[in-house]
């Protein structure tokens, strides 16, 4: 088939969640586009494996930003997955949905139908959560949402050492109230990863009206007298084009969308004649706005050796927890490496958490990628700064999509976001300082000891920054000038063309985004059918 209903672009986490709904009735014809491979790779199903896969160069786009001058002109690592599931394939599988306010606030933006209220519902139907439904879980859902099954001792002393240094304990951070500490919940079956590909493509595939095509890299959406007609691509060496009847819909997340869109002609004037492409519809947006959840480590050293570590002892304790997955699907090989954490406040007067944490049972730096550190016993606390006033870009590096476009993070670019990550760092040093964690605390690796004015730990945090990869924003769903898509998803300008992923998301949520890009998924799947169906009803 050469011809479709619906061409998705992208694989990931919206893109799966799109193409189950889309195809669901059998009424459409459904293609869906994926650049990566299928994951079929071993690495992605066993959860501990997500250390490789940031590594991965086959199911990993492993971008890096452009320098940073923000951050002593470092090239900061952005992950993204390339294979089904997208990033749900390699991500640390929390399950987390943010804050009430942040939905509200969209909705004031101007942007109808995108309130807590009304997207909640959309949370609790793709859930299975498996500690029963209630006023804000379901459990009709096809993605599992499960209690972490790797517990080492050391997470439960880090929940105390929290609570010691005044923070709350909280079970259910996508309850009532998101504030305080306690264990994450996963999106894991049977101590395996759930991703969006496997709850919501693969038991799909026997579909005769869904079609599957991955290692296709789509070079532009085709565009006649305004309306998006195709796709051209390439496959197995060969450019190849498809045709949408209804719609085009690019899925391909925050930093791959825009790219496609400006590659289509799409964008900002300036952008696109300095790469000579032609313009075909003027969108300034394209590109702005992107937002990520700037992060910092608190490293320490430590006296437990039931830790993440390349020492004897440490091994000895991961092999004795590798026979709990062989008999229990429990134990370290399901560990997504940050189970525990949290959500607080960096001044006590705020309405709302403003800081996430994220505990790790190994002394981490740089992604894991300083495999020297892990030589050590340690532990670490990543702080993360919630809702960033800082804004990046996403433009091209040339008219080719088979180069990188080029990532500009901007990260601490505001004053108040680097109020606010100082307060953070003082904060996770007095947590790691609280007992029962200091009863075995040896000392701090980074920052050191002598890091304690507001000077000096700004210069470690440009030092230190990090993703901690969330980035969104760069098509934006809105009202204003540089908005990309209205509230039904539609690219201003252009028939027949939508964004569906997080790069539609005015502001960044409070919390892990994967969760938020299945719900913006489903909306909009309810959205494009109810248009549709229509349609259909009336020609009938």
């Amino acid at each position: 088939m050469k011809t479709f209903d619906f061409v998705i672009i992208g694989g990931g986490s919206a893109g799966c969640v799109l193409a189950d709904k889309l195809s669901a009735s059998g009424e459409h014809s459904v293609c869906l586009l994926e650049a990566g491979k299928a994951d079929k790779n071993w690495l992605i199903h066993l959860p501990i494996g997500i250390i490789a896969l940031l590594q991965s160069r086959t199911l990993n786009w492993q971008f890096n930003s452009h320098q940073e001058d923000t951050l002593n002109k470092r090239e900061i690592f952005t992950p993204r997955g390339k294979t089904l599931g997208g990033s749900s394939s390699i991500n640390a599988m929390l399950y987390v949905r943010g804050q009430k306010q942040d939905y509200d606030h969209w909705h004031s933006l101007g942007n109808p139908g995108w309130s807590f209220d009304e997207v909640l519902p959309y949370f609790k139907a793709l859930e299975h959560q498996e500690r029963g439904a209630d006023d804000f879980h379901g459990v009709d859902g096809a993605l599992n949402v499960a209690d972490s099954v790797s517990k080492p001792a050391i997470n439960q002393d880090f929940i105390e050492a929290a609570i010691t240094a005044g923070f709350p304990e909280n079970n259910d951070f996508n309850g009532a109230s998101q504030e305080g500490i306690g264990y994450y919940q996963v999106t894991q079956k049977n101590g395996l990863r759930h991703s969006a590909a496997k709850a919501f493509l693969t038991p799909n595939l026997h579909r005769s009206n869904l079609t599957v095509i991955t290692q296709t890299q789509v070079e532009k959406v085709v565009i006649e007298n305004g309306i998006a007609t195709g796709v051209i691509f390439k496959h197995r060496g060969k450019i190849e084009q498809l045709t949408a009847r209804r719609e085009v819909i690019v899925s391909a997340g925050a930093i791959n969308s825009p790219q496609i869109l400006m590659l289509s002609g799409i964008g900002p004037k300036t952008e696109l004649a300095k790469h000579d492409i032609e313009l075909v519809q003027a969108l300034e947006g394209v590109g702005k706005n992107l937002q990520d959840h700037v992060d910092v480590l608190t490293v320490a050293q430590h006296k437990r050796t039931e830790l993440l570590a390349y020492r004897p002892k440490a091994i000895w304790w991961g092999t004795k927890e590798a026979l709990k997955f062989i008999t229990k699907r429990a134990g370290l090989l399901t560990t997504v490496i940050a189970e525990t954490g949290g959500f607080i406040k960096s001044e006590p007067t705020l309405s709302e958490p403003d800081l996430q944490l994220h505990f790790v049972p190994a002394a981490m730096d740089d992604h894991g990628r300083n495999h020297k550190l892990l030589c050590t016993y340690g532990i670490s606390l990543h702080v993360c700064l919630l809702r960033p006033q800082s804004r990046g870009t996403v433009t091209l590096n040339s008219n080719k999509i088979s180069q990188h476009p080029r990532i500009q993070l901007n990260m601490l670019d505001h004053q108040d976001d680097i109020d606010t990550m100082i307060k953070g760092v003082k904060i996770a040093k007095k947590i790691l300082s609280s007992p029962p964690l200091s009863s075995t605390h040896i000392k701090y690796i980074f920052p050191d000891e002598h890091c304690s004015t507001d000077q000096e730990i700004h210069q470690f945090l440009k030092e230190k920054c990090n993703t901690i990869y969330h980035p969104v924003g760069t098509c934006k769903m809105g009202q204003d000038e540089l908005s990309v898509v209205d509230e039904q998803l539609k690219v201003r300008g252009i028939k027949q063309l939508r964004v569906v992923d997080a790069s539609i998301m005015p502001t960044l949520i409070s919390g892990n985004t994967n969760a938020p890009t299945m719900m913006i998924a489903a909306k909009a799947a309810d959205l494009i059918l109810a248009e549709h169906n229509l349609s259909l009803a009336n020609a009938n």
